[in-house]
């Protein structure tokens, strides 16, 4: 590295370094509204650890949160107002079954943010140290393109994990309807097959039931409880069982035929898509076999004769 590009980095460490201080010193540091109220709460007990909402978050992004929790909430704040969307961040965390706010998903966008940051600043500086010249809009359109990957790359991987979360909770539906159809023709009524089939089933489909079960003890009608389980997820085959479920339930239909024919189509769904899954793969298939085998194969049988005619010309 040439000494005028290290006195230049040296020198923008140092200039961020000083503003970050001028920034955080108490005359310009903004005043929070529990800083403004503390003077009048302070004789009030603190509560009970055992009454907190949420445990801290642990790993390498609660250190992060916890030595630069304000900086870090602020840019959260920025983020969503420049992106929006809260509507569907809530809707994918619900259906992932996270306890995480759209602030704390923004907080970790924010994280992801700073992360690719840093990876485009290390690819500038490697461009820069190989090229030997410092060319600005390239180090500027890196750092941005690690920055925004970094926004953006959050967001694709909760989509992502979410779309995981479905196709597992899709694999187990069948075998969970045909329970709680043997449950409920055994006599069970439909809560307690419900947690019958709970205490069965371990998988994310059960976990999804055993809250659905909870609202339902905690007050919330069933029906009601089984509708919002269906919001939670966009799978069409459940969605179907529970609209049958619900009109069997409310206009007082045999709840065990209902259960037997949804748990038939649900198996038939699942053939469909094992079916349509295997066609899928039989196609990605034919990759290896034309790009990689069929060459090699051909290589083989032209090879001897490429010998040959070398062997006659020399």
């Amino acid at each position: 590295m040439s000494p005028t590009l290290l006195g230049m980095s040296l020198g923008l460490v140092a200039a961020v370094g000083v503003l970050l201080a001028i920034g955080a010193a108490p005359p310009l540091r903004p005043i929070r509204l529990e800083d403004r109220l503390a003077p009048y709460l302070r004789d009030t007990p603190s509560p009970s650890r055992l009454l907190s909402v949420a445990a801290p978050a642990s790993g390498m992004i609660g250190l992060i949160r916890r030595l630069a929790g304000p900086s870090i909430a602020d840019g959260a704040r920025v983020v969503d107002r420049l992106l929006g969307g809260r509507a569907s961040v809530r809707r994918r965390l619900a259906a992932l079954g996270s306890d995480d706010t759209v602030e704390d998903f923004r907080i970790e966008q924010v994280i992801w943010a700073v992360l690719g940051l840093g990876a485009g600043s290390v690819a500038a500086l490697l461009f820069t140290t190989l090229s030997g010249t410092l060319n600005l809009l390239s180090v500027t359109l890196l750092c941005g393109a690690g920055f925004i990957g970094g926004v953006l790359g959050r967001d694709w991987w909760l989509t992502q994990e979410v779309t995981k979360r479905e196709q597992i909770m899709l694999a187990e539906f069948p075998i969970v309807a045909e329970l709680l159809a043997l449950a409920v023709t055994a006599g069970e009524s439909p809560v307690g097959a419900i947690d019958r089939v709970c205490r069965l089933s371990g998988g994310q489909l059960g976990q999804e039931l055993a809250e659905t079960l909870a609202r339902a003890r905690a007050g919330v009608p069933l029906v009601e409880a089984l509708q919002g389980l269906v919001d939670r997820t966009s799978l069409a085959p459940l969605a179907r069982f529970v609209d049958g479920l619900v009109v069997a339930l409310e206009r007082g239909t045999p709840l065990a035929e209902v259960l037997r024919a949804q748990a038939a189509d649900a198996r038939e769904a699942g053939k469909r898509e094992l079916l349509d899954s295997g066609g899928r793969k039989e196609i990605a298939m034919m990759v290896p076999v034309v790009f990689l085998v069929l060459p090699v194969t051909v290589l083989f049988a032209l090879f001897p004769g490429l010998i040959s005619i070398v062997s006659l010309a020399s």
